[in-house]
């Protein structure tokens, strides 16, 4: 219960602080990694994902970079603006944890419907080696959670034949 608490109005406070900065013209949160200056093999994954899944909104990496220490971060995806932001909370517990995260949002007010799933990303040896987060269109969420949690499970499977370990995931590619 103490835990709990303590996660709760730790997140809160963080929440405020970033909300406090962009409120003060800060903008957003500050990057805490700079990708390298080459294509990386998870940015061509995203960027073939994308290609192929129309029905997808967005993909994307986090992780701990390499030569940093558990600092969570969103290290590829397809909002390349957002590379190198800071992880969520949520995405730091799919990580630690190993847990999957559904998160129908065609409740909220965002101008755009649709419906996420986080969810561990691994290797081709099983190993749960960061988090592969799946944004799907929706106008209204129609096809459920167990549509949305499937289609997302099977293309993490697909993705994780194609992961030989962790660092090919920020080795060069074309």
């Amino acid at each position: 219960m103490i835990v709990r608490r303590s996660l709760a109005a730790l997140s809160a406070a963080s929440l405020g602080l970033c909300l406090a900065g962009v409120a003060a013209g800060q903008g957003a949160p500050a990057k805490n990694w700079k990708p390298p200056a080459y294509k990386t093999y998870a940015q061509k994954l995203s960027d073939q994902t994308m290609a192929a899944h129309p029905e997808l909104q967005s993909v994307t990496f986090h992780g701990v970079p390499p030569g940093m220490s558990k600092v969570y971060t969103m290290f590829a995806g397809s909002y390349p603006e957002r590379i190198g932001n800071p992880d969520d909370p949520d995405d730091v517990d799919v990580i630690v944890k190993g847990i999957t995260l559904i998160d129908p949002r065609w409740r909220r007010n965002d101008a755009v419907k649709r419906f996420v799933v986080q969810e561990p990303l691994r290797d081709k040896a099983g190993e749960n080696i960061g988090l592969i987060v799946y944004a799907f269109k929706t106008a209204n969420g129609s096809k459920g959670e167990r549509v949305y949690t499937k289609q997302a499970m099977d293309l993490r499977d697909a993705l994780q034949a194609k992961i030989p370990s962790y660092a090919a995931l920020f080795e060069p590619t074309k």
